[in-house]
């Protein structure tokens, strides 16, 4: 993937937002996202380390731009269920339609399916995308710091606390790093894999924690794919590990994740 294909997925956000605007204008969203319900504490039990066995984060994924499609037919309701019988912590969902063949309506099948928490995974650009986050129900949102100003980054971190919502910060370098700390990130995930390249190198995972901040909670994300990848990071301080292919490419799902959580 290259930065312009970076600038794409962003200009198709941009077109998606005035799309959905036009259908669910900011002021009812905003209505609709400060409604009560029951939170699923997605940081806090990522903030809990249980000795050898890692929290996973298991990713409803049935395709991406580099890979391809990955599990097309994918049961969001049948394969959270398996990823929470298998062990897993919370649920990622990737809602991007475009480019991974999602949906935000997964969310609410996902929620009614598990107990676990939930995270939407997409390109949030503006508040409007997080009220329609809080909305569809997610527990938590993840925010990437190289497609958002530092302002911006802040402003949407502010907006998660306002609406009791806990987001994922994902970096992938000392800059980013560097922007998440001073925008107050407190969930750190370093990714992988190299937007703009597609590469993936666990060893920037293990590079960059030893620079978080004490309150700082990492959590890996890309390139995951068995246990030996876990045990490689978790020396370094990682307990938290967002896997998405590798669970989603496999027959047993429950199966597989219990042998990456031993």
């Amino acid at each position: 993937m290259t930065s312009s294909f970076l600038d794409r997925i962003v200009a198709v956000k941009q077109m998606e937002i005035a799309e959905a605007s036009r259908l669910a204008p900011e002021s009812v969203l905003r209505q609709q996202a400060r409604m009560p319900r029951v939170k699923r504490p997605f940081f806090a039990r990522l903030n809990t380390v249980t000795g050898s066995h890692p929290n996973i984060i298991a990713e409803v994924k049935r395709a991406s731009p580099s890979r391809g499609r990955i599990r097309p037919d994918l049961d969001s309701a049948a394969y959270s269920k398996a990823c929470q019988e298998g062990g897993a912590v919370a649920m990622s969902v990737l809602t991007d339609r475009q480019f991974f063949n999602g949906s935000i309506g997964d969310a609410q099948t996902v929620r009614s399916a598990v107990d676990l928490p939930v995270l939407r995974k997409d390109f949030l650009i503006a508040p409007y995308q997080v009220y329609e986050s809080r909305a569809a129900g997610f527990d938590a949102i993840l925010l990437i710091v190289r497609i958002l100003e530092a302002s911006l980054l802040k402003e949407l971190l502010s907006l998660c606390h306002e609406l009791d919502m806990d987001a994922l910060v994902e970096i992938h370098s000392e800059a980013d790093l560097k922007s998440a700390s001073r925008a107050g990130a407190r969930l750190i995930g370093i990714n992988s894999r190299d937007l703009s390249t597609f590469e993936t190198d666990l060893s920037i995972c293990s590079r960059l924690v030893p620079l978080l901040e004490p309150d700082q909670v990492p959590v890996a994300a890309s390139g995951i794919c068995n246990r030996s990848d876990i045990d490689r990071l978790m020396p370094f301080g990682v307990n938290n590990f967002l896997i998405g292919e590798s669970i989603a490419r496999s027959s047993d799902p429950a199966g597989f994740l219990k042998s990456l959580i031993g």
